[in-house]
């Protein structure tokens, strides 16, 4: 069936095809924290770093304060940039399909291999398409 969006015709989607996308595109945090916690984490983590850095350069400068000669200015000038800026970058999380396979063998592992249906679920996830097998859980931050 053809769904017509505005003027472009776009084929429907299977419910396989969404699935796969889905593991594809939907993403679950790794980072051992609530996921709702990161609303606060991040905004936390990106003013410790600045905060940081206007303390360096407010000491230094009040360090300079006064009257100033040029040797003194470029003295203070070499000290602001000697120091390497502190920095936070967020990382991205992991997509749902490699958090699935993860998941599985966690629980397999638990289970000491005893599981007939995790094994199975593992080997039809890999099929699908999401990794290499032997690439197991390296595809995860650690």
């Amino acid at each position: 069936m053809v769904t017509i969006v505005g003027e472009r015709r776009r084929a429907r989607r299977t419910p396989q095809e969404k699935k796969q996308l889905s593991y594809e595109h939907d993403r679950r945090n790794n980072y051992g924290e609530n996921d709702k916690a990161s609303r606060k984490s991040i905004r936390r983590n990106k003013r410790y770093p600045n905060r940081s850095n206007r303390h360096h350069d407010r000491q230094v400068l009040d360090a300079a304060a006064g009257s100033m000669n040029e040797h003194v200015a470029e003295a203070v000038e070499q000290t602001l940039y000697v120091k390497r800026r502190r920095r936070w970058r967020k990382w991205p999380d992991i997509p749902l399909g490699v958090h699935v396979e993860a998941a599985l063998e966690r629980r397999q592992q638990l289970e000491d291999g005893q599981g007939g249906q995790l094994e199975a679920r593992l080997q039809r996830l890999r099929r699908r398409g999401r990794r290499c097998p032997e690439q197991g859980m390296s595809g995860l931050r650690g």
